[in-house]
């Protein structure tokens, strides 16, 4: 990967990133996604904010290299310290849990108030992000799922809005945890990643029933059934 060909990860973040927009991309590793959309025009002008010193120091680098020092800041900091408030209008995080980047939103909230996208892909607990949004005031507006290297992704987008506009139909908690516009087009690495988690919740129970039993163990199995039979719900329909 380099910064004329993104991961495809990375090119589905990029593709959501509205044109003219500046960005503050959190978390940016080598800075490829901003010098990417920098350079091609996408956008005017990016922050790269990153908290560890060595993946900071190659993103000074790849900027620098690429000649893009006037159009992308490279900063050092903690999550949204990095950006002052109405600096930006589109934030990007990819590649950390879902519950980190849940964390790290309400840690900044107050810098959001004047963003009107953002573009988050978690690598697991998708659910955090949604709930998240849902109790911000932000609506999920789109989201896709692919595969990459035998891993399975998940990208969502969204805008301020009316938070609870796509858990309208079916279940919420299986939407909040599959994702709405997911559910909807059921595509095949949607199938492969809950087939998946469905195989591994059973061996988990299976395990739990042969344990001693106990008031957490049978709490525990109550939760998984519950969740197991969620998801097949879902697959089926």
């Amino acid at each position: 990967m380099n910064i004329d060909k993104l991961s495809e990860r990375l090119q589905t973040v990029a593709k959501y990133i509205p044109a003219g927009s500046r960005i503050a991309d959190i978390g940016s590793d080598h800075a490829y996604l901003p010098c990417h959309v920098v350079k091609k025009g996408q956008v005017s002008y990016a922050i790269a904010g990153e908290v560890v010193e060595g993946p900071f120091q190659s993103a000074k680098k790849q900027v620098a290299t690429e000649g893009l020092k006037d159009r992308i800041d490279v900063r050092k900091g903690n999550g949204l310290e990095v950006i002052s408030s109405g600096e930006v209008d589109c934030i990007t995080i990819a590649g950390m849990g879902g519950a980190l980047i849940a964390s790290i939103l309400d840690e900044g909230v107050k810098k959001l108030e004047k963003v009107k996208r953002l573009i988050l892909q978690p690598n697991l607990s998708a659910k955090s992000i949604r709930q998240w949004l849902v109790d911000h005031g932000w609506e999920l507006i789109e989201e896709e799922i692919l595969e990459e290297d035998g891993k399975i992704y998940e990208v969502l987008v969204a805008e301020k809005g009316e938070p609870l506009k796509p858990y309208n139909n079916l279940d919420r908690q299986a939407l909040l945890l599959m994702g709405p516009f997911l559910v909807q087009q059921k595509t095949e690495p949607f199938m492969k990643k809950w087939a998946g988690e469905v195989a591994n919740w059973k061996s988990i129970l299976a395990k739990l029933e042969e344990a001693a039993k106990s008031e957490d163990n049978q709490k525990k199995k109550a939760e998984l059934v519950e969740k197991i039979l969620m998801v097949e719900e879902v697959l089926k329909s």
